[in-house]
């Protein structure tokens, strides 16, 4: 027991100050949805980060934040999920959402080491642009080992395309005629956070809205293949070398991959699972969202405050580059996908 209060008294005030930034993001989240507050929490923690680096007592509490919080909000993200909802999306959305995030990925890969960006923040910014922003970075990142500097950049990134997609859109939408359901499937698969993919589809209409969130929520399952084969990447990278002399490749039994899988993907699906059940009633729906998205911007608030400015200098623009050839690479994937299955 006393151990246990050591251990709080040690977390609490970086903690509380990680949740004392995300409560002033949450505020401003609302009246700025389009910003969101996953995003403001970023932002407003690396300012104060700037003006004043965090003193050593609260560190502990800054990185238990950004990591244990991070993974715990990933678990909460499970339960907003209904497997069922997957069939319901049907054979019109599962192609065009396949689809896109195989042409995002690769294109990631090959754009990404054209340009020289290194591997993680690569991974970062491709799995958050093909997936669901903030929430897919949040699952990679304890996967991969991400440091803070990569994740702040990447939500970075992705946010300013957020702000573009959500301007852009419903311009590319009525330029083209869609309907409100080809509008929804193209915002759901096409623009990579919840709010903004919320923002975007609600600027064209309500029906649009409905369907583009139902596909969102579908596209957010994708986590759980890429981080299984990211852990596995990571995993068998690691096992190839001991103490920097090659070696042969370990063999992968099930159990070997089953000790990869991170504790916060398997309560994901658990937490899927239970609400596929319907146990969970309706009215908690909304509650685990909302602290969901509280824990995230608790967590990208620690991030915030622990990221590196200098290495923000170091890495360029050229992961910006990146960024915005991936969010042209999917807008454009999306829509040919739709025209090619006759949902456009």
């Amino acid at each position: 027991m006393a151990s246990t209060m050591e251990t709080a008294r040690r977390l609490a005030p970086g903690l509380a100050l990680a949740t004392g930034i995300a409560v002033v993001a949450t505020v401003i989240g609302r009246f700025l949805p389009v910003v969101g507050a996953p995003v403001s929490g970023v932002v407003l923690g690396a300012v104060i980060g700037m003006v004043r680096r965090p003193a050593d007592s609260l560190k502990p509490g800054i990185t238990t934040a950004s990591k244990f919080v991070l993974q715990l909000a990933v678990v909460l993200l499970g339960a907003q999920l209904s497997l069922a909802e997957v069939a319901r999306v049907g054979v019109e959305s599962l192609p065009v959402m396949l689809g896109t995030l195989v042409v995002c990925l690769l294109a990631a890969w090959g754009v990404g080491r054209l340009l020289g960006v290194v591997g993680n923040l690569r991974t970062l910014i491709g799995v958050g642009t093909g997936i669901c922003g903030a929430s897919a970075i949040a699952a990679v990142t304890p996967v991969i080992g991400a440091v803070s500097v990569e994740v702040a950049y990447a939500v970075s990134t992705i946010f300013l395309f957020n702000v573009a997609a959500v301007i852009v859109f419903p311009i590319v939408g009525h330029a083209l005629g869609m309907s409100q359901h080809a509008f929804g499937l193209f915002a759901g698969t096409a623009v990579n956070d919840t709010s903004s993919v919320v923002a975007a589809a609600s600027t064209y209409g309500t029906q649009a809205a409905n369907f583009a969130v139902v596909v969102k929520l579908v596209r957010t399952l994708m986590i759980i293949p890429i981080v299984l084969g990211l852990a596995w990447l990571v995993g068998r990278r690691s096992s190839a070398t001991v103490d920097g002399a090659a070696t042969a490749p370990a063999r992968w039994s099930f159990r070997r991959v089953w000790k990869l899988v991170p504790w916060f993907l398997t309560g994901f699906v658990i937490a899927a699972a239970v609400n596929s059940t319907g146990i969970l009633p309706g009215p908690v729906h909304p509650a685990i969202s909302t602290v969901a998205a509280f824990l995230i911007t608790v967590a990208l608030s620690a991030i915030g405050l622990s990221t590196d400015i200098a290495g923000f200098r170091r890495a360029g623009f050229r992961p910006l580059v990146l960024g915005l050839v991936l969010w042209v690479v999917v807008t454009g994937s999306s829509l040919g996908l739709m025209a090619l299955t006759g949902a456009l």
